[in-house]
């Protein structure tokens, strides 16, 4: 892979595990130091030893994403160590499904403070960090031909329309594409791109959960959700962990400067708006 970050220092958020452990690999790839940020410790030092055995740079920061302190905490030590923070995946996220008339206030709170609120917390603090870098120069132009931070949120397909069996996750989803074009419009005089990605059917162990608890509130064995999905996608198959990492990847590159307040759907062709 051409090292088109070089230098760059990126935080990935859940990337102990599933999408967020691929998109800290092919990040490393691409040549940049990847924070692995991950509420769990052995996933997030199992993805960062593996990227350091590849031969690139990575640190494991355990971190409870739903804790506003520790957000900015984690924000200002990555810049103290590392000298700044340049990318910023928002990727942690939590799901259940469960039909609306039986979602508790606990369940909706959990959903909605890891899922929306930590990536609002995440933004902010890391904009501030971002912001302190960019010349006094572009702060008083409001413009420049150089990026000074990227920033890609992961929200949803469930963020496009409704949900029936998982109103508080589409909910969550659905508040990251509005935040992430506020967000874009916030940072816009700084050059701090920020895009989302909405994955569709993914193979990961999140998804896991999902297909057993989808496919019994179906009616139906182990399989059944996932096959009426892939029925549903035009390309007839699910996504991988590494297509939605290529997707971010891009984003977070040079090649997506002029590119912001966007979001991708990557879900082989799932929904088109």
């Amino acid at each position: 892979m051409e090292k088109k970050l070089n230098g760059k220092i990126a935080i990935v958020t859940g990337g102990g595990q599933g999408i967020g452990k691929a998109v800290a690999v092919k990040l490393a790839e691409a040549g940049a130091t990847v924070v692995v940020a991950d509420v769990n410790e052995k996933t997030a030092s199992e993805t960062a030893n593996e990227i350091r055995s590849s031969g690139a740079n990575a640190k494991a920061f355990v971190i409870d994403l739903s804790d506003v302190g520790a957000i900015k905490d984690m924000a200002s030590k990555v810049t103290e160590e590392f000298g700044g923070i340049d990318i910023l995946v928002n990727n942690a996220g939590v799901v259940q499904t469960k039909p609306f008339l039986e979602i508790t206030e606990e369940e909706w709170d959990r959903i909605i403070d890891i899922n929306q609120k930590g990536v609002f917390f995440c933004m902010q603090a890391v904009a501030e960090q971002m912001i302190r870098k960019v010349p006094d120069d572009v702060k008083s132009a409001g413009r420049s031909k150089t990026s000074y931070g990227k920033m890609v949120n992961l929200s949803s397909i469930s963020g496009r329309r409704g949900r029936d069996v998982q109103p508080h996750y589409g909910a969550s989803k659905a508040a990251v594409i509005s935040l992430t074009q506020s967000a874009a419009l916030a940072f816009a005089p700084y050059n701090i791109n920020v895009n989302a990605i909405a994955p569709g059917v993914v193979h990961t162990p999140m998804w896991d959960l999902v297909e057993k608890e989808r496919s019994r509130l179906m009616g139906g064995p182990p399989g059944t959700a996932t096959k009426a999905f892939e029925d549903r996608i035009p390309l007839k198959r699910l996504g991988t962990p590494e297509n939605m990492a290529d997707a971010i990847v891009f984003l977070c590159s040079p090649d997506a400067d002029y590119i912001t307040g966007q979001t991708l759907n990557v879900d082989g062709g799932y929904e088109m708006d």
